[in-house]
């Protein structure tokens, strides 16, 4: 069995998976059920200067069959009070010496303010702190959250603050509602952070009723952007976490958020560079039960390949996410229809002819009409195969004789 332990800028814990500060990490009571369940970590729910929340809150977004494929909320950060958030933390640590305990705060962009939060919070014995920098309702409008996290200026100043506050390690949660989250994770970088989270929720409208003209959710018959997260919002937060793991002027590490609810979305999670995961949106799907076979996945896909320890795949696929124009110009595959498992719905012709290369050919034979890919025309687009609903019925096969490597730099250099 693999050795599943973690540390990410000093803060051990027995496996990579942690709970991500949201309604999940709420209480003492769900934290300690959650760590009998088997969660290595969790990031407390968001502590500040406690605020009202409103009802309701969330809304789901179901797609082909999956309920919550995506989620909408607009619940804020706790609306308990610190003295008895401070006092569970505690309690909690005390009887899971061995989990790591982060907790998440927020206050106004005021020195003194943020520097007596963290005296307070760095003496109930957590391992350490996670800036909420992210949350992209309700707090922002108040000059917080995601607010301070869109300005590189603002990030390295108040992490700064942080950092010369406390002893134990600071992590940055960031946002995903900028232009490039690189600025901001470099900014936590000069701020002296030990490490960043990542990403928050995505700006959102869930839908509209068409019955009532109501936005979903509503209070009372309004609503106001909220914050998307959920399976959907994976290729997201999986391109910024590589965006940050490959940056050389950030260079410290990271914990992976965003749709992750498997062992095997961990995982890749884990090849891009995340010391540790946080999940959330699967957890309030499912409960913490979750975590079981996310554990026992992630040992049987280490001991598959004879990797002794979790911390060993870390960052393995990073090398190869690169700048489009250092991608193969000459590497060339096109797509082959297996005619045995074809069932003649024409899928694969209709995108083809319609939304893409015009590279399928429809032939008659045998009484029947069969598609027929010119690989001298095929792009290697792979539409074909995605909208097949047929397994294994269209490949896509290399055809170059992969002697050959060309970048657009070459191309550039050539024409210099």
């Amino acid at each position: 069995m693999a050795d599943l332990r973690t540390n990410l800028a000093g803060i051990a814990s027995p496996n990579p998976f942690w709970l991500a500060s949201a309604p999940p990490t709420n209480s003492g009571y769900q934290i300690m059920r959650a760590f009998e369940a088997g969660w290595g970590g969790a990031v407390w729910k968001t502590l500040g200067d406690p605020i009202v929340n409103v009802t309701s809150r969330f809304a789901g977004l179901n797609a082909a069959g999956y309920r919550m494929f995506g989620m909408n909320n607009i619940e804020l950060i706790t609306d308990r009070s610190l003295e008895d958030n401070c006092r569970e933390i505690v309690e909690v640590k005390k009887r899971f010496p061995d989990r790591a305990i982060v907790v998440s705060l927020m206050m106004e962009c005021k020195r003194e303010r943020w520097r007596d939060l963290v005296a307070r919070v760095e003496q109930t014995g957590c391992d350490g702190l996670e800036l909420n920098f992210g949350c992209p309702h309700g707090m922002s409008e108040r000059g917080m959250g995601s607010a301070v996290g869109q300005d590189p200026e603002l990030i390295e100043e108040v992490t700064s603050w942080v950092v010369e506050a406390t002893r134990i390690p600071v992590l940055v949660k960031l946002t995903p509602n900028v232009t490039s989250i690189k600025h901001m994770g470099r900014a936590a970088r000069r701020g002296k952070a030990a490490g960043i989270s990542l990403i928050n929720t995505v700006n959102s409208l869930m839908g509209v009723d068409l019955e009532t003209w109501n936005p979903i959710p509503h209070v009372d018959g309004k609503s106001s952007h909220g914050g998307f997260c959920g399976p959907a919002v994976k290729p997201i937060a999986l391109n910024m976490v590589g965006e940050c793991a490959r940056d050389s002027e950030i260079g410290i590490p990271l914990s992976g958020i965003g749709g992750i609810a498997t062992w095997s979305d961990a995982v890749e999670f884990m090849l891009m560079g995340a010391t540790s995961v946080q999940v959330c949106t699967a957890v309030m799907h499912h409960g913490f039960r979750i975590v079981g076979d996310m554990i026992e996945g992630l040992n049987n896909y280490l001991d598959g390949r004879g990797i002794a320890r979790a911390q060993d795949i870390i960052g393995k696929t990073v090398p190869k996410f690169v700048d489009w124009n250092d991608l193969n110009l000459d590497y060339k595959i096109v797509a082959r229809i297996d005619q045995s498992l074809c069932i003649h719905c024409n899928k694969c012709y209709i995108a083809c002819e319609d939304a893409a290369h015009q590279c399928i050919d429809r032939i008659p034979r045998n009484g029947t009409t069969d598609c027929v890919v010119d690989e001298s025309h095929c792009v290697g687009c792979n539409l074909c195969q995605m909208v097949c609903p047929v397994d294994d019925c269209i490949t896509m096969v290399r055809v170059d004789d992969g002697r050959s490597t060309r970048t657009w730099h070459d191309v550039e250099a050539t024409q210099v």
